[in-house]
């Protein structure tokens, strides 16, 4: 960054400042480093002090930054700032020490945001309960189209303080943000942002679902351009209403139906814009077909329009979200179709780690044996299954907390046929797959839209959708 005295893109300067990182990790160590770099007084804080988290250690204390493990609760003498690492609860001892010093807390994002340098690319933010990633990515393949140098980053894989400093330039940014990440960024301000939905999630991070809402909202504050919000979630739409954005920015709808002047929607197969058009009270412009979004379910298509939103309010031609659209191909995980055995489709979403998320994967088939099961996180099944029971052929349940849905399933879905494996072994995906093969006929569809955490069973969810999409071949085999 040259030499002399280096600031942050608001005039601070790190030099000889103390600060404290706190955590290690996928942020963690690069703040660390980017701090260390820009002349700050590192000490490196850590509850941890495992076999990973020491090697992680060495590493930094090779570069001459101080690290504590086994100590994240105690603020190091003469603590000027703070930054986070996302996943640390606000009510920690640190945070609370570092309140009663008035030493401020900032996470990566805000670091990054803060570290922007003079005519920096401008940032479209999405965050939501669901979604995020596939709308970031959708968002950056439509930019792209559009012929603009962008990149999706952020709670994505690449870190925003890779993507503002490093040597790539770039006109834009599709930024994917936790609620984790916008609690510890007061200072953003994209050009244009999105939430997409909002349901219970991480309320024992937040400690409410006012709370959790609350950081979602943060996302608004001081847009630019646009506000996107979810028609069908009235929610995000209060949370435009709160917001304190810069004069002329406008809310701007999405729904799967026809949509209203300011909105985006779908008629009759197609997606059509009637926000960013001359005349909206009687025109609409055509954008793409339903057909162009992979997969069609109707929680992808609103992802689509979300994104659509987007790139419209930083000025992408109708031709680019078609083109980008069609150029999208989504992650592994996220509803993607394995095979076809004797007529059965089978779809991996194991990435369905919550009941807002499974209830959207329920919705898109018409009838389904569904393997669900895992971790709940403290959620509750009764809303999910009443909504789609009339969907169920059938239930194959795996996991340490299935007795929740199995019960759930009960009250709300007595008729249907549920298989409850008690088996947490290697071959309980295998087993999981075959029942649902017995229970499945010709134009079902069998689905891993788990709604639960993976982790007593499984390293991540990724893992979890290999044992499934394995399983799967072998049927077909």
């Amino acid at each position: 960054m040259g030499s002399g005295k280096v600031t942050d893109g608001q005039g601070l300067s790190f030099e000889g400042k103390h600060v404290t990182v706190a955590g290690l990790g996928v942020s963690g160590i690069p703040a660390a480093k980017v701090l260390h770099g820009l002349g700050a007084l590192v000490t490196v804080v850590n509850d941890g002090a495992d076999e990973r988290s020491r090697a992680q250690a060495a590493e930094l204390e090779a570069l001459g930054i101080t690290v504590r493990l086994g100590d994240g609760a105690t603020l190091p003498d003469g603590t000027e700032l703070i930054v986070t690492t996302p996943g640390w609860q606000p009510g920690k001892p640190l945070f609370t020490a570092a309140r009663e010093a008035g030493v401020p807390v900032w996470g990566d994002v805000e670091l990054a945001w803060r570290l922007r340098g003079p005519g920096a690319a401008p940032w479209l933010a999405v965050t939501g309960t669901n979604g995020k990633t596939t709308t970031v990515q959708m968002l950056a393949s439509i930019l792209k189209a559009g012929g603009l140098r962008t990149a999706a980053v952020g709670n994505i894989g690449v870190s925003v303080l890779d993507a503002v400093l490093g040597d790539e330039e770039y006109d834009v940014l599709a930024v994917e943000l936790s609620s984790y990440q916008l609690h510890w960024a007061p200072s953003l301000r994209a050009h244009s942002a999105a939430v997409l939905n909002l349901a219970p999630d991480h309320l024992d991070w937040h400690g409410s679902m006012e709370a959790y809402a609350a950081d979602k909202g943060r996302i608004y504050e001081g847009n630019q351009v646009a506000c996107v919000y979810n028609v069908a979630d009235k929610a995000t739409e209060d949370l435009v209403r709160e917001a304190d954005v810069e004069e002329g920015c406008r809310a701007i709808g999405f729904t799967l139906g026809s949509p209203a002047p300011s909105q985006l929607g779908v008629v009759d197969g197609i997606l059509v814009d009637r926000a960013f058009v001359e005349d909206r009270q009687k025109n609409a412009q055509e954008l793409a077909e339903v057909a162009d979004v992979d997969p069609p379910a109707p929680h992808n298509i609103a992802n689509a329009l979300a994104a659509a939103a987007l790139a419209r309010a930083f000025g992408v031609p109708a031709k680019a979200v078609r083109d980008g659209l069609r150029a999208f191909t989504p992650d592994a995980h996220r509803i993607a179709h394995v095979a076809d055995v004797d007529g059965v489709a089978y779809i991996d979403d194991s990435k369905a780690t919550n009941t807002h998320a499974a209830e959207a994967s329920l919705a898109a088939y018409e009838s389904i044996v569904w393997i669900a099961g895992g971790l709940a996180k403290g959620a509750t099944f009764d809303e999910l299954v009443a909504k789609s029971a009339k969907h169920l052929r059938g239930v194959v349940l795996i996991g340490a907390d299935r007795a929740l849905i199995r019960e759930a399933l009960a009250r709300h879905a007595p008729e249907v046929p549920v298989v409850d494996l008690d088996r947490t072994d290697t071959g309980a995906m295998l087993a999981a797959v075959q029942e649902a093969q017995r229970l499945a006929a010709a134009g079902d569809t069998v689905l891993l839209a788990p709604a639960c955490a993976s982790m007593d069973m499984f390293a991540n969810y990724t893992k979890r959708g290999d044992a499934f999409a394995q399983a799967v071949r072998g049927l077909g085999a």
